[in-house]
């Protein structure tokens, strides 16, 4: 799947400035684009509106008033927000910058900025955006497939994805051989894992414990 068929809806690039002109500007670029905005003059008018299912990316001027970029940066991550940011800002400011890429900003822009340089960050957001998603949509799919296993083919696979082999699962189970075959097989086609690494793939997504064990 690509990452722009993971969207259920549009992304929207969101863009938080206070200044009227600097909004209006990169809005009539990006729509030039073909891109879908949404502007807001300030970040509480973002966190008010913002809801996380919409797809899309973040672009924040540093300095605004009663709350300015790195502060919104920090209270979605404190909310666990994880949308795509890039800062634009007129100032100079290299200390700035250096923590909000720590804080896991995309780009720090000054400006004036150019044009095709802002688009192309834009869509590399809109990408990282996209490919977390699908990441997060099919973890949750094998969330739900593995509660759906009864409680002995979740044991068996808590020990499958540990490198044991099926006579070892039997000793260690108390049952017989043929019992953990038909456990195993089943378990494999309610999780839909054609192979072990890709089973252990999803254990590991279902906060089982993967490490092999000694031989």
């Amino acid at each position: 799947m690509s990452g722009s068929a993971a969207f259920s809806t549009p992304p929207t690039v969101f863009i938080v400035d206070d200044d009227p002109a600097m909004l209006d500007s990169v809005r009539l670029l990006l729509e030039s684009a073909g891109l879908s905005t949404e502007c807001h003059s300030s970040a509480r008018s973002f966190l008010d509106t913002y809801r996380t299912h919409r797809p899309g990316c973040l672009i924040l001027d540093v300095r605004m008033p009663e709350m300015s970029g790195l502060e919104l940066q920090e209270l979605l991550a404190v909310r666990s927000v994880n949308i795509p940011m890039i800062f634009i800002t007129g100032h100079g400011d290299v200390p700035m910058s250096v923590k909000a890429m720590k804080s896991g900003a995309l780009d720090f822009l000054e400006k004036p900025f150019d044009d095709e340089t802002l688009v192309f960050c834009v869509r590399q957001a809109l990408e990282q955006d996209a490919h977390a998603r699908e990441v997060e949509a099919q973890n949750s799919s094998v969330a739900v497939r593995f509660s759906r296993l009864t409680e002995r083919e979740q044991e068996v696979m808590s020990l499958v994805v540990t490198g044991r082999s099926n006579k070892e699962i039997a000793l260690k189970l108390h049952c017989s051989h043929r019992t953990v075959e038909v456990h195993r097989s089943r378990l494999m086609a309610k999780m839909e894992a054609h192979t072990l690494p890709e089973l252990v793939s999803m254990a590991a997504v279902c906060g089982l414990d993967t490490n092999q064990i000694s031989t």
